[in-house]
């Protein structure tokens, strides 16, 4: 029986690395404040990250964002200025929903207008094999010819 102590013991110093991890403890002056400092690292994406908010991200840079966002929340800048600040130094890839502007406009309408192009690409391709179809279909003058030469191979090999 020790030794199954001994070999959970061992594995729970083997496997629990993970509850070393550093953890955040940040002091608000206001439930306000982190109510907006939460709202602001869950709508921002980390830009190291492929699809992670700041929150969520256990990045150098997601960290270090985050603690930018509490520095300019302590020192009482408004959610619009810290988006700003953001986006002037990391563009509207930072934004989880950017803004519909020039630059976004594909991002925005991109996807939909390749579904559309999908959908007219495949329904020509489409009207084009129905069009190929009818045209390989033979005109009774044509079957008659071919029927008649089907008959006389017929004969030809009778004989």
């Amino acid at each position: 029986m020790p030794k199954y102590l001994l070999m959970l013991f061992l594995s729970q110093c083997f496997f629990a690395h993970g509850g070393f991890a550093a953890i955040e403890e940040l002091q608000f002056t206001s439930a306000e404040d982190e109510a907006r400092y939460h709202f602001l690292i869950d709508e921002m994406r980390c830009p190291m990250c492929l699809n992670a908010n700041l929150s969520g991200s256990d990045a150098p840079i997601a960290a270090d964002l985050r603690a930018e966002i509490y520095k300019q929340i302590g020192e009482a800048r408004s959610n619009e200025e810290i988006i700003e600040f953001m986006r002037a130094r990391y563009g509207d890839f930072i934004m989880y929903r950017p803004p519909l502007n020039i630059g976004t406009v594909l991002l925005w309408f991109g996807p939909g207008g390749l579904l559309v192009l999908g959908f007219f690409v495949l329904r020509r391709m489409l009207q084009a094999s129905r069009t190929s179809t009818a045209q390989e279909a033979l005109s009774t003058e044509e079957l008659q010819k071919l029927n008649s030469l089907l008959d006389d191979t017929k004969e030809q090999s009778r004989s």
